[in-house]
């Protein structure tokens, strides 16, 4: 396996920092002494700390909802079972030792304007997961996949609130049980 680029690794190294310890109160010196490389050589790669952030938010992205949608397919064996799954997977992340919130909740207090483009990035990567809520929703035959997976969004979203802010650890088992109402309400009525 080749050894990761001084830009890859750079983007490594800051989105542990960011995510542990925040975006504005982490400094690119940080960043770059961690990562083994100068602050010359972190710009080259990187015109801006805010370009540096988004590539970190783009890689978390990318690494967060592959991982989820691979947890979700490992702990349910049918698109039923996968709806209830999503909050397995939740519990597992928020019981694990480097929990430290939704990076991308945490980024979008940061950068509150909603046309910063660290806070669209965030948004983006809130409606792809609800997407793929929705795609299990409607393969588990749901009569409206679309509200499902609203409902589901919004307890996912709150149970890693629960968790991070107040250290709720069985946040996650909590709002199963809430969304298997939902659930067992949504695909009930597509069969009847």
């Amino acid at each position: 396996m080749p050894s990761p680029s001084k830009r890859d690794q750079i983007v490594d190294v800051a989105l542990d920092l960011f995510y542990q310890g925040g975006f504005n109160a982490t400094g690119v010196d940080k960043i770059a002494l961690e990562a083994g490389v100068t602050k010359k050589t972190l710009y080259a790669h990187f015109k801006s700390k805010d370009e540096l952030i988004l590539a970190v938010l783009r890689r978390r992205d990318e690494i967060f909802r592959n991982q989820f949608m691979r947890n979700v397919e490992r702990l349910g064996k049918n698109p039923r079972q996968r709806l209830e799954a999503i909050f397995d997977t939740l519990d597992e992340w928020f019981n694990g030792k480097k929990f430290c919130g939704c990076m991308f909740i945490n980024a979008s207090a940061e950068f509150s304007d909603q046309g910063n483009p660290c806070h669209l990035v965030c948004a983006e990567h809130k409606r792809l997961m609800q997407e793929y809520f929705r795609d299990l929703a409607e393969k588990a035959g749901a009569q409206d996949p679309d509200s499902l997976s609203e409902e589901l969004m919004f307890l996912a979203e709150g149970a890693t609130v629960q968790a991070h802010v107040c250290g709720d650890k069985r946040a996650g088992q909590k709002a199963k049980r809430m969304a298997r109402l939902f659930i067992d309400s949504a695909i009930n009525l597509a069969g009847a």
